[in-house]
């Protein structure tokens, strides 16, 4: 059976749920609820297991804190004998618009701390989805800005988005990755529509003026 591993990046304990740095954990979280499986906590990492027409596949959310994801990730790799092209890290990136998704087959890690550390022991050339948080923050606010948590209008632009990440994770394992980059990167992210101002409220009443 073909093994893939797919890994959310992100910080663990309560004081990192719902950070935006922690959107990784977050749509691993929605694939195990829609999996109907549960993480056990192993070694460097939360771990839970599932099958996909006949692949199976591990997810992991290190609990190494981000900028040691690297050691979650190869031990898991090595322990499991599984190729870094079926590997599948999902990753928040500040450079992208608010839910934004990307897939890229390769690439560097950037100024991102977590997939630098991956970097550093495997090399760059593994999937990645990227997922974006925005970086609507002061100069210098960068650490309080992906620490701090989604406000609820961000969560209500992620939340659909966060369902097509779970697509693109399927895609990935059953038809790889340069077809699903081609069927999902040129998708933007549907925005909630504004509510009516006047909306509950009664229409002022015509005087024939």
């Amino acid at each position: 059976m073909d093994k893939y591993l797919i890994v959310g990046l992100g910080n663990p304990g309560m004081d990192y749920a719902g950070t935006r740095h922690n959107i990784g954990y977050m749509v691993l979280d929605a694939f195990a609820e829609a999996s109907n499986i549960v993480f056990d906590d192993r070694r460097y990492g939360y771990v839970a297991e599932t099958s996909l027409r006949g692949r199976k596949l591990f997810l992991l959310k290190p609990t190494t804190f981000m900028n040691l994801s690297g050691n979650a990730v190869r031990y898991w790799l090595n322990k499991e004998n599984i190729d870094e092209s079926r590997m599948l890290v999902v990753v928040d990136d500040l450079s992208l618009p608010l839910g934004t998704l990307r897939l890229k087959a390769s690439g560097s890690a950037g100024t991102h701390n977590g997939l630098g550390h991956i970097q550093q022991l495997i090399g760059q050339q593994y999937p990645r989805l990227r997922v974006g948080i925005g970086n609507d923050f002061p100069r210098g606010s960068q650490v309080n800005y992906v620490l701090g948590n989604f406000e609820p209008s961000e969560l209500e632009v992620l939340k659909p988005q966060i369902g097509v990440a779970l697509e693109i994770i399927k895609s990935f394992v059953l038809a790889g990755v340069n077809i699903t980059m081609n069927q999902y990167n040129k998708r933007k992210p549907v925005l909630p529509q504004p509510k009516e101002q006047n909306e509950g409220q009664p229409k002022e009443q015509n005087d024939g003026e």
